[in-house]
């Protein structure tokens, strides 16, 4: 899974705010950092430093065709469910306000 930031006015316009290349998931660094209540300039050091950290899952049977893809920060996991053209579906985001996030919310399909 690769977070992505869109700096090129044109770029912003070609590309979607999720994509899938060659097997790979790709999101705009811009809905990572709103959905774990940062500024997007400290996302990628958080995520260089392992602070934040992300999954990316298939769906199987029922749920073919989409794509879980789960960030967790130190106090925060951000959920968005997207179809396989990108579209998001659904978002999510628990917040556990000063207590760190309890090892069960680490978990993929949790």
């Amino acid at each position: 899974m690769k977070v992505t930031e869109n700096h090129d006015e044109a770029q912003v316009q070609l590309m979607k705010p999720i994509e899938f290349e060659n097997g790979a998931v790709q999101i705009d660094a811009a809905i990572v950092a709103e959905g774990l209540g940062l500024a997007p300039s400290l996302l990628r050091e958080e995520m260089r430093t392992g602070r934040i950290t992300g999954v990316a899952e298939r769906g199987v049977d029922a749920d073919s065709g989409r794509h879980r893809l789960t960030f967790f920060s130190e106090h925060r996991r951000f959920r968005v469910v997207v179809d396989e053209a990108g579209a998001i579906l659904r978002r999510s985001a628990v917040d556990f306000g000063d207590s760190a996030l309890p090892k069960s919310a680490h978990k993929a399909g949790g």
